[in-house]
């Protein structure tokens, strides 16, 4: 009988590539090879925001989609982007062997940081990226106003006279109280 030195790196790695493997199944499975059934996740495209002093500018990438095939909405503080992205018609003669895209309708709905003019958008779709150019409200102008120092410190000062004076007269009152209290 021979010895097998167990090597626990290895195995660890053998452990990590099933799971790759069993993910891969679940999530690209190929209906009756599959483990698992095809899960029908839906993607929903990357979005990016940038702010300038004027505009919120938000970039989406929605790849092999038309502009017809998008649909989005702008509100004072949220863009909803909608769309579907559909399969290709293929020829009788072919079939896929292995398809990780995604087809299907999608939805995003992306908070603003701040409150836009959404009567006043503008929209840009090139290369499959959607550019929207959202300007910002102009926010009221703040209201400055100097808070002047000089009367809180007289304030103070006329309430540090006046427990002055109080203390002075608690003192007067105690001198007196003890002088009775030690005349009689």
């Amino acid at each position: 009988m021979s010895l097998i030195r167990w090597q626990p790196l290895r195995e660890i790695d053998s452990i990590r590539q099933q799971i790759n493997h069993l993910f891969d199944e679940w999530t690209h499975g190929q209906g009756h090879e599959s483990l698992f059934p095809k899960l029908n996740a839906t993607w929903t495209p990357a979005v990016e925001l940038t702010e300038t002093d004027t505009d919120i500018i938000l970039k989406a990438e929605v790849p092999g989609m038309e502009a017809k095939d998008l649909d989005v909405e702008v509100s004072t503080d949220a863009v909803a982007i909608t769309g579907e992205y559909q399969q290709q018609k293929q020829q009788q003669d072919k079939s896929f062997i292995r398809s990780e895209f995604r087809y299907g309708q999608f939805q995003r709905i992306v908070p603003l940081p701040v409150p836009i003019k959404n009567d006043q958008v503008k929209a840009e779709f090139k290369n499959g990226v959607l550019t929207l150019t959202l300007p910002k409200v102009e926010a009221a102008k703040r209201n400055v106003v100097k808070v002047d120092l000089s009367v809180q410190e007289a304030a103070r000062e006329a309430m540090t006279k006046e427990r002055q004076h109080q203390e002075h007269l608690q003192d007067t009152m105690h001198v007196r109280a003890a002088a009775e209290v030690g005349t009689n």
